[in-house]
Formats: C-alpha cells, structure tokens, sequence
C-alpha cells in the first residue's frame, strides 16, 4: 500500500500557470472584461453568462478590477461577443437599455427597484432623487435612492446621471461631476441652464395653453413657446394656476 502511495505522489505536478483563467476562457464561463467607445471616452464593460455586471470609465480599471474581482479571481480581459457588444454599443448611442441584460443580483430588491425605474428616464431629461422614490413607492427614502444610485454598477447604461437633486440641480456623480455633465450634454441638455433655472427657484414648467406643468427638461416643457411658459416653485403654485400634472414625465411623483 505504502509503495502504491508513493507511486502515486510521485505523478503528482503543479498545474500549469494561469490554468483557471484558460479553462474560463476556453468555456465562456468566467466574468470578463473588455473596453469600447463611450460617450465621454473609454469604458470598461464587464460582463458573464448573467449579463453586464459593470461599467466604469477605463481610466478607473485598478477599482473596477478590485470592486468585480471574487476573491482571488478578478475579470479576465476578453473580446466582447458580437451580439452582446452590438446591443450595449446600441444602448449607450440611443441612450436607452434595449435588449441589454445587466447583472444585479448583488443588489438588495430596493436599489434594483430604484435602478430599473432610472433606466426609464429617456435622454436628454433629469428627474429628482424625490421622483425616483415616489414612483417605486418609498416617498420617503430620497436619501436612500441617492445610495442606491451611487452603487449603481452599470452608469451610463442605466443612466444615474439623468437623477439630480430635489433643489433642481444636476448634482454629483459616483465618477465625477465633470463626466456628469458631459453625459448630460452628449444628449443634449444643458446642465449650467438647469442649475441657472435651479437657482431661480424653478422646479416645474407650465404652460399657459395646455394648461400642464413638466419638469423642465420634459420634452414637452421643451415645447412651450415662451410667452407661453410659467415657471413654478413647486405644485402648490401650479395647482393655483389650475394646471394639471403632465402624464409623462408626472412631476407630482416629486412633490
């Protein structure tokens, strides 16, 4: 038995270097990463058989790396499938999540909750911390949604830069202002005019012949002539105008 057993130890050899990460990529069961063009520049995209699970500018590769990894094992660097590369390419030029499966699971039920509601915000349009608690039904827990937003895993695909504060401002961003802004301007809207309109009090638009009130970057605020245009401090003043909530963009969700 002892002479079996020594034979036996005697075969045994050190797997050869980097053997897991050939085996995940051999199968395509690993989680993997790749980068492409973004909006504002590089991004790394990672993702496995579950979907997307992290977006990040690639200048943040060394926190990208260390947030996905599990345990000893970080993202491979990969070739993104055709098919899958097709459909976030898609998404980040129209501004909208489409047919991208994105990977949450690591998240409690309520920041899927308030992340899924996010991805409903179209290009070009801000809503506040406020409106984003009242549609998931948790009018109180505005602080919470900001926190859910800053862990948001897959910025720019679901689309946390299009929340701002409830004074009107366009406010932070898990990478930056800077890249906030320039998100926001990619798709048309001009964050310095938001802040500008903020700092005047204006929270929603009316409109003097529809007799609706939007938040201001609604697209059918963007219609309102401007001898036509009411701006408003918050739906008190327009309920004493007479004006009614746009079913769109439902401002009154914010109040």
């Amino acid at each position: 038995m002892t002479k079996t057993t020594d034979q036996l130890g005697a075969l045994f050899t050190s797997a050869p270097g980097r053997l897991a990460e050939r085996v995940l990529l051999a199968t395509n069961t690993g989680r993997f990463y790749d980068t492409i063009p973004g909006p504002t520049g590089e991004l790394l995209v990672g993702w496995s058989d579950a979907g997307v699970f992290g977006i990040a500018p690639d200048s943040e590769k060394e926190r990208f790396l260390a947030t996905h990894s599990r345990g000893d094992l970080a993202p491979i660097a990969n070739k993104l499938p055709g098919r899958l590369r097709a459909q976030v390419t898609k998404a980040i030029d129209s501004g909208k999540l489409g047919a991208v499966d994105v990977d949450l699971s690591e998240l409690t039920e309520f920041q899927q909750a308030v992340l899924r509601k996010t991805a409903e915000i179209p290009p070009g349009q801000l809503r506040p911390y406020g409106w984003v608690a009242r549609e998931i039904g948790r009018p109180g827990a505005t602080r919470a949604v900001g926190s859910a937003l800053n862990k948001n895993p897959v910025p720019v695909l679901i689309p946390c830069h299009r929340v701002g504060k409830s004074d009107g401002t366009v406010g932070e961003y898990a990478y930056g202002p800077a890249m906030k802004r320039a998100l926001l301007r990619h798709e048309g809207l001009d964050a310095d005019a938001v802040d500008k309109a903020a700092g005047r009090g204006v929270r929603f638009v009316g409109s003097a012949t529809t007799k609706i009130y939007c938040h201001p970057t609604c697209r059918h605020a963007q219609r309102i002539r401007e001898e036509n245009r009411i701006e408003l401090r918050d739906v008190s003043a327009a309920a004493s105008r007479g004006l009614r909530a746009c079913k769109v963009c439902r401002p009154a969700a914010a109040a």
